[in-house]
């Protein structure tokens, strides 16, 4: 094929014999440190990404979509904007709750918790808390029965297991002679939850919504707000609107974006100075192109001497430099690329496999709650990496090349 004779000299250039082996060395340490710190930048940020997918998951699992509430926290009349909600193609899934802080205690231990009054039948609509039950039965809570079902966390600091009793202290209570008591009523824990994640499983519990009621001193017709599971949890906005055509009423309506928009506003924050950091490795590599290329134009005086005297432009040139360190720039980061999205999309067998070998385990389960590596290959992280790759590398060529388009060739050919 009739290739521009810059480019055919460039890669013949990176394809030949060098009297100098310290070139060939450096030039395979940089293409070696490109491949390196791309396998690593990719493979890096996937098991980041999976880390943070299996965080959001949990979350979500314990999270509605969307929640609407009642000025003061009290959403009044419940059942009728219920069935005008329920109008709403939106919405897949709704469920009442009574969401308040109180004070759980058994004996001398006590403990802060959320307490959330739920109907079990319609909770399993927009969560997935009995999937996370770990002893018991969510449908232990029953209106009347004053039981509660506990996270982990929070049955291990006060001490109780099934069929423990524990005493609920709220700030509603009642002014007397001796001064304000506060209301207390005793539970029976039915049930003990386990997500995964402290802020669940050390502060929160659950209750019958008509318990709740009471220990709160709500009405019936008096919740905290609606849960709602919609259609397309990540096109909220369209689920707003569809959602304010069937409310005839004014509500406050919050979403799972905006309850949690401090912790994903930190992961990928993590992320992005994750990604900055593990660069620095590409960077080093890339630069080192630099030494390399300068190294090989010393080297190729004579031939861009006597490739100038038979009419090459500077430009042309500068070119077959610009060719040769791409070359090497990309050879690598294409090896990089397969072998980071080899490793990202084969983690699940490569890390058991490292374990058994060396026969230990990256994540204990006795320890850790996420006790297996996760991964998930986000192609827009290939894609940046790659990109980013290119420029630096393009950026590292352009010195070299000028100064072997800058040679003359009188003065390149004095001493041969």
């Amino acid at each position: 094929m009739n290739f521009p004779f810059e480019l055919r000299i460039g890669l013949r250039y990176l394809r030949a014999k060098r009297r100098n082996h310290f070139i060939s060395f450096i030039s395979l340490i940089s293409f070696l440190g490109i491949a390196l710190g791309i396998l690593a930048l990719i493979t890096i940020l996937s098991i980041m990404n999976g880390f943070h997918e299996e965080i959001k998951s949990r979350m979500l699992s314990m999270t509605a979509h969307m929640t609407v509430t009642g000025p003061g926290d009290k959403l009044e009349n419940w059942q009728q904007l219920g069935t005008e909600i329920k109008h709403s193609p939106a919405v897949l899934g709704m469920a009442p709750n009574v969401n308040r802080l109180a004070l759980v205690a058994n004996g001398s231990n006590s403990q802060g918790a959320s307490i959330k009054g739920i109907l079990p039948e319609w909770e399993k609509q927009v969560s997935d808390i009995k999937q996370h039950i770990k002893y018991g039965e969510l449908d232990g809570l029953r209106a009347g029965d004053f039981n509660i079902v506990l996270g982990s966390e929070l049955a291990a600091k006060l001490g109780v297991t099934l069929g423990d009793k524990v005493t609920l202290i709220t700030p509603e209570g009642a002014n007397t002679a001796v001064g304000f008591i506060p209301k207390m009523k005793r539970f029976t824990v039915v049930a003990i939850f386990e997500v995964g994640m402290h802020d669940y499983d050390a502060a929160m519990a659950y209750v019958h919504l008509s318990d709740a009621q009471i220990l709160f001193g709500l009405t019936e017709s008096e919740i905290s707000g609606l849960q709602l599971k919609v259609v397309d949890m990540f096109d909220i906005p369209s689920m707003r609107e569809a959602l304010s055509n069937v409310i005839s009423r004014t509500v406050y309506v919050t979403d799972w974006t905006q309850q949690h928009a401090n912790f994903f506003s930190a992961l990928q924050l993590e992320k992005r100075m994750m990604f900055i950091g593990l660069a620095l490795i590409v960077m080093v590599a890339a630069f080192n192109i630099i030494s390399t290329m300068v190294m090989v134009v010393t080297d190729k005086r004579s031939d861009i001497a006597i490739l100038r005297t038979i009419g090459a432009s500077p430009i042309s040139i500068m070119t077959m430099f610009i060719v040769q360190g791409m070359a090497i720039g990309i050879i690598g980061m294409l090896l990089g690329v397969l072998g980071g999205v080899t490793i990202a999309t084969h983690i699940d067998t490569i890390v058991p496999f490292i374990e058994h070998v060396f026969g230990f385990k990256f994540f204990p389960a006795n320890v850790f709650y996420i006790n297996f590596v996760p991964s998930h290959l986000e192609w827009s992280d290939v894609v940046q990496v790659s990109l980013m790759t290119f420029v630096l590398t393009l950026l590292a060529t352009l010195y070299p090349a000028w100064q072997a388009a800058k040679l003359q060739p009188a003065e390149a050919l004095r001493y041969e």
